[in-house]
């Protein structure tokens, strides 16, 4: 359970707080109401936290000396106060904090737990920044990092697709207009090449001279940019939350339309679509695949005897063993009722049989699970089809009919061509 830091003197918003982020978000939290009590708290090593929680006004620390403190301990810092002065503000910003959040109404706290799954959701985020000079470089590095995001750190265009080469599942690119060799607006372009707006989103960064070209960077396939000589933090940090959490939602969407909503797994229709084309990489030889269809046996019996919750139990806990088991590269998916088809790559031939037959020994072993601590047995059968046929689609056929030689063989078993 990840631990939250509290220090507020008010007991009203202390109260709100701790119990928002205890019973709302199961966080342990822990609640200082001064400066010497938060700084015994800090003096456990065991103390961990994901972010702290402050006030900016202390009893013992009326200006904001306890940000220094938990900052010193490399904990993310959401300043959380009514002081709304434009000189607070600034005080605050140049303590490098996550957030400055005024005490409003509830969407305050609101934001404030959103903010804090964004911190954990970040620690996952790669983002790649470009820029020409070492300072910037470093500032906006240290920026990121307070949002907890994996930052890598390019001087040029060529290095910064070597880091998108080993580093595919990056999500931003912070890239600098003027560079040496390859430019913002080339760089842009490239990326594109390989890189949907919706995978990946880029932010140019601009002088003020270069204003003008702005447009074009859009143009070119950039997301956004910032303007250098009026570069605010704040301003900076909601750019990148923008788009990031645009190309999430877009991602969620997407999930949405090839995962089957009941067990998580790939849908029929995504099984196709790609499975089309590691087909096609078989036939050049380039890769081996095999296709394996599973059934629950008795399945209609459990819907009839424990009810169709009890039967979506049944599926979720098939679909997580099957899921489990296989690689992130093969493909597990419901393709209707209580049948899945898996597609599986590069699996070697020896161990297709052994690894097919644990699925149905660990299937068998494991009861569903109840909820009044009752458990009910159930049995898959499998048919595996390891030989190309003329498309797919043929040996989606070949593993069903194999499937059906299991079912007629006497059940919980695996049948190989």
């Amino acid at each position: 359970m990840e631990k939250i830091l509290i220090v507020e003197d008010s007991n009203f918003f202390g109260s709100i707080l701790k119990s928002r982020l205890e019973h709302n978000n199961g966080y342990e939290v822990m609640w200082a109401r001064s400066l010497s009590e938060t700084a015994r708290i800090l003096e456990d090593p065991n103390n961990i936290f994901l972010a702290g929680i402050l006030d900016f006004n202390l009893p013992d620390a009326m200006d904001g000396e306890i940000i220094d403190v938990v900052v010193r301990k490399r904990i993310p810092v959401i300043v959380f106060t009514g002081n709304a002065n434009e000189e607070t503000r600034n005080l605050v910003w140049s303590k490098d904090v996550v957030d400055y959040v005024l005490k409003e109404d509830s969407q305050s706290i609101d934001y404030i737990l959103s903010m804090l799954n964004r911190l954990k959701k970040n620690a996952d985020i790669k983002i790649i920044a470009v820029a020409e000079s070492d300072s910037f470089r470093i500032i906006i590095k240290n920026l990121l990092n307070i949002h907890q995001y994996k930052v890598f750190t390019a001087n040029d265009g060529k290095k910064a697709l070597e880091l998108l080469s080993t580093y595919p599942d990056t999500k931003l690119v912070i890239a600098e207009y003027s560079m040496p060799g390859m430019d913002g607006f080339d760089l842009t372009k490239k990326i594109r090449e390989n890189y949907k707006r919706e995978d990946l989103a880029i932010i140019g960064i601009l002088s003020e001279k270069e204003k003008v070209s702005a447009a074009r960077f859009l143009k070119n396939g950039a997301n956004d940019f910032i303007i250098k000589e009026s570069f605010l933090t704040e301003e900076f940090y909601s750019r990148i939350t923008q788009n990031i959490e645009n190309i999430e939602r877009i991602n969620t969407i997407k999930e949405a339309s090839i995962k089957d909503f009941l067990t998580g797994l790939y849908n029929r229709r995504y099984f196709f679509e790609s499975g089309k084309k590691f087909f096609a990489n078989a036939v050049r030889g380039h890769l081996n695949i095999i296709c394996a269809m599973v059934d629950i046996d008795y399945f209609k019996k459990v819907n009839d005897t424990y009810g169709h919750e009890v039967g979506d139990i049944a599926l979720r806990h098939v679909s997580s063993i099957l899921n489990n088991r296989m690689r992130k590269s093969d493909i597990v998916t419901r393709f209707g009722g209580e049948e899945f088809c898996i597609l599986a790559i590069n699996m070697k031939a020896e161990k297709i049989k052994e690894i097919f037959k644990e699925l149905c020994k660990k299937v068998e072993s494991s009861p569903v699970e109840l909820a009044d601590k009752k458990n009910i047995k159930i049995t898959i059968s499998i048919g595996v089809s390891s030989k190309l046929t003329d498309n797919l689609e043929g040996m989606v056929k070949e593993a069903d009919e194999l499937l059906y030689k299991a079912k007629t063989a006497g059940r919980n078993r695996v049948e190989i061509d």
